[in-house]
């Protein structure tokens, strides 16, 4: 299984070569940069010969909830970033699950531990710079199964997780199930 960059690198190099070869879905994608947001389809035909990898990544960024690459970069290998966590983890579609947010990491905690003794497992996840709590269902929705050994080894806190390995694999089970859908 690649790691989450490999991932998103090979996402943004398929891409690229969708872009060179003037895919009008992959030119599309490209609306995601500020500085092709209103062009029209002849203005992203006429651009794709000067669109390079770093648009490509930056693209695929930002369709995973990132501000940019530089920040899924950091994110995904476990570094600390000011933009938070981004938006991988509460996207659209996932709206029908009652969720506790929390502004900060030590609430979510709190509540995560007092949960998961009273009322089974529950996985703390982020959003941007904040917490929420949720259940197996919104895992599940999210693509990824409630029951990887990977939760337990992270003690289903994402934010501050057990094992940063562990979490790197998740990320890399996630992104990896965005592209084959």
């Amino acid at each position: 299984m690649k790691d989450a960059v490999s991932e998103l690198k090979v996402q943004a190099e398929l891409l690229h070569r969708a872009v060179v070869a003037n895919d009008p879905a992959a030119l599309a994608r490209l609306r995601g940069l500020r500085e092709l947001r209103k062009a029209e389809p002849d203005e992203l035909r006429r651009a794709a010969g000067s669109i390079q990898r770093k648009h490509c990544l930056a693209t695929v960024a930002l369709e995973h909830g990132f501000a940019s690459w530089e920040h899924a970069r950091q994110v995904l290998t476990g570094g600390d970033s000011d933009e938070g966590f981004g938006k991988l983890l509460a996207g659209q579609g996932r709206g029908a699950f009652l969720n506790h947010w929390f502004s900060t990491y030590e609430e979510a905690r709190a509540v995560h531990l007092d949960l998961r003794a009273t009322a089974g497992t529950r996985y703390l996840l982020a959003f941007q710079r904040q917490c929420f709590i949720t259940e197996a269902g919104y895992i599940e929705a999210l693509g990824l199964d409630p029951e990887d050994t990977d939760w337990r080894s992270i003690d289903w806190d994402w934010v501050r997780p057990r094992s940063m390995a562990a979490r790197g694999r998740l990320y890399a089970k996630l992104v990896g199930q965005r592209r084959a859908a």
